[in-house]
């Protein structure tokens, strides 16, 4: 079975860096990837198009590769989450985890009992369709499977340490653009209430030897929040690395003709 390079990586003290995929999905973006040297790679079915067949292909794809796949799913549901797992990914990132009950409900659809209460799906891709001690499939399964909450609202700070210390729960996630906009200040990620929010939850997550983690795609940025605390970077998504790329690009090419 796949090995989860993301928890390979923190088991070593290093720090994973991620791409997030909102757009694309054909079959070379797994050797992309691979080239690109990212270690986990975040299909998003919240904002993005991605159906489940999308998903089992991806994650087919990216075993040829040391990239972990994870999805971000639309929200804390168990047909979510147990689908895209049986789909051969190796980890669930949530949207707006607002409390202990919401984090609960994420492991126990993502986990085996005794974790949690995920439904058994043994033989198929999960186990690369072979059969064998279903009891060690277990427990690899739960110890290889990442859960991610993500922290968006005043709510979800509020209640971090109650998500951060439900057994089961592997990483906190600040969704720095959402949480500035629930906290009324879009966009302004110097304002000292968002600055103190986050620092909440890096705390937290540290407190609770958890890893941090925030996607972003400036270089200032992500200078300004490594120096905060946060300790695994997703780096921006696959249409906005694409578009910045050709953009310049074009406007080269304009440069060099004259038009």
């Amino acid at each position: 079975m796949k090995p989860n390079r993301f928890k390979q990586l923190l088991a070593q003290s290093k720090m994973p860096v991620g791409h997030m995929l909102i757009e694309f999905s054909s079959r070379g973006m797994a050797q992309i990837l691979e080239v690109a040297g990212v270690d986990f790679a975040v299909i998003d079915m919240e904002h993005g198009s991605f159906t489940i067949g999308d998903v089992a292909d991806m994650a087919a794809w990216l075993k040829a590769t040391p990239v972990a796949p994870f999805v971000r799913i639309p929200q804390v549901q168990y047909h979510f989450v147990a689908r895209v797992l049986d789909a051969g990914v190796l980890g669930v990132v949530a949207p707006n985890v607002q409390n202990s009950a919401e984090a609960r409900a994420l492991v126990d659809a993502a986990k085996y009992p005794p974790l949690g209460k995920r439904g058994f799906c043994f033989g198929g891709t999960t186990s690369d369709f072979r059969f064998g001690d279903p009891n060690e499939y277990i427990q690899y399964s739960n110890e290889n499977t990442t859960v991610i909450c993500m922290i968006e609202s005043p709510q979800g700070v509020d209640n971090v340490e109650g998500i951060a210390t439900t057994p089961g729960v592997d990483a906190l996630w600040v969704g720095h653009w959402d949480l500035a906009q629930y906290m009324g200040i879009p966009g302004q990620f110097h304002n000292e209430e968002f600055l103190y929010a986050v620092e909440r939850v890096i705390e937290t997550a540290r407190k609770h030897d958890l890893p941090a983690i925030i996607q972003l795609g400036d270089m200032t940025q992500l200078q300004q929040f490594l120096e905060i605390g946060f300790n695994v970077i997703s780096w921006n998504g696959d249409f906005y690395v694409y578009k910045d790329a050709l953009t310049r690009a074009i406007a080269e090419v304009r440069k060099k003709i004259g038009g």
